[in-house]
């Protein structure tokens, strides 16, 4: 025969929900997609989010008489892996769900809302799942977009699909169980967001941010620091959600941080890794005149108020040329890194060469060390 084209649209639509007191019986969220009626759940629960919540979750799901199946999970960057992809996979196999009115429930941070959607995306080649982000990175970022996966090969999200969930369910008082370091994690994420995007959330985060990380954002400017962030995500990934175009501003400070997670996943988080590449960046764009002095120093400044702690040894210019030669290939060969140009402004470059990194490192390096002695 001869060739024949074949076209076919497929309709992406997800809500994003902001509720409270998730686990109340009276709150139907949880169970507001699929059926009710003799209904299952297949829920997977970060480890640490069951130490506080676990009679809970499970008194919900018996008040409302839905057989649920609840899997803990470990979390943590260590455990987003290929065996535990295959233990969730197959917990879930001795667990029949319908599949179209039966979603899987991820409750948890990034790791395992990223984790649980590829199990979704793969079991009978793809089943609807809600994502329930416990953390401020989970919050602001990993829940609220399509990818999933998990690392492979010392790669990061290696293996993956853009699977979309049918909802996230967002409910800030988790925030509150949180230790500092992991919110102030998240916020790395917000400032990336302010610093390539939203000056006005810059000016909150330079005026509210360090109140409102001291309340675990729970107080009215934490409140409005993190919907104007969600709003800012959404509007970045909404129209380029299977990243066909792939010069986007949400990969600013996920360029060089790609190869310090991959080396030092041990001790640094995400969000770590992604200010360091946000600092490094900032000194590439002041050392190319895309950044005044001043709005340099907003950007310092900014970090030393919100109280985040930076180790200026893991940064090994070898590294980050090398992250940056990995991030290339998966930029379709360009380098396509976003820079600020003053707060707010966005330009892409693709001529960072290895001489500019290693000027960029040693000017950081002594910034931070000098900073370090001061306090």
């Amino acid at each position: 025969m001869s060739a024949r084209k074949i076209t076919f649209q497929h309709l992406i639509e997800y809500e994003v929900v902001n509720t409270s007191n998730l686990f109340h019986p009276q709150n139907w969220a949880l169970l507001s997609a699929g059926r009710i009626e003799d209904a299952r759940r297949f829920v997977v629960v970060d480890s640490n989010v069951e130490k506080h919540y676990s009679a809970a979750i499970r008194e919900y799901f018996a008040y409302h008489h839905v057989e649920a199946k609840i899997v803990t999970f470990p979390g943590g960057e260590e455990s987003k892996t290929l065996d535990h992809y295959l233990a969730i996979a197959h917990e879930l196999d001795l667990f029949p769900i319908h599949r179209r009115d039966e979603p899987i429930i991820a409750i948890g941070g990034g790791v395992l809302t990223d984790l649980v959607g590829f199990v979704a995306a793969s079991h009978r080649r793809g089943v609807p799942y809600i994502k329930v982000p416990t953390t401020l990175m989970g919050y602001v970022d990993a829940s609220i977009g399509i990818k999933t996966g998990f690392n492979f090969n010392g790669n990061k999200n290696r293996l993956g699909a853009f699977h979309a969930p049918q909802m996230v369910l967002l409910d800030k008082s988790f925030l509150l169980t949180l230790p500092r370091r992991h919110i102030l994690n998240g916020v790395c994420e917000i400032i990336k967001l302010a610093v390539i995007k939203d000056p006005c959330l810059f000016h909150l985060l330079e005026t509210r941010g360090a109140q409102s990380v001291d309340a675990h954002f729970q107080d009215e400017h934490g409140g409005a620091i993190l919907d104007r962030a969600i709003e800012g995500m959404l509007e970045e990934l909404e129209p380029n959600l299977f990243e066909e175009d792939l010069a986007r501003k949400v990969d600013f400070g996920h360029t060089f941080s790609y190869g310090l997670e991959t080396r030092h996943e041990a001790h640094l988080l995400h969000g770590e890794a992604v200010l360091l590449d946000i600092l490094l960046s900032t000194v590439i764009a002041r050392g190319r005149n895309l950044l005044t002095e001043e709005e340099m120093g907003r950007i310092f400044h900014l970090t030393d108020t919100l109280g985040i702690d930076l180790n200026a040894s893991l940064l090994d210019p070898g590294l980050l040329w090398a992250s940056l030669t990995e991030r290339t290939y998966h930029r379709n060969g360009l380098q396509r890194v976003p820079m600020p140009r003053g707060i707010g402004g966005c330009v892409f470059l693709n001529d960072i060469n290895a001489d500019e990194i290693e000027s960029a490192v040693k000017i950081l390096e002594d910034r931070i060390n000098i900073e370090h002695e001061i306090i």
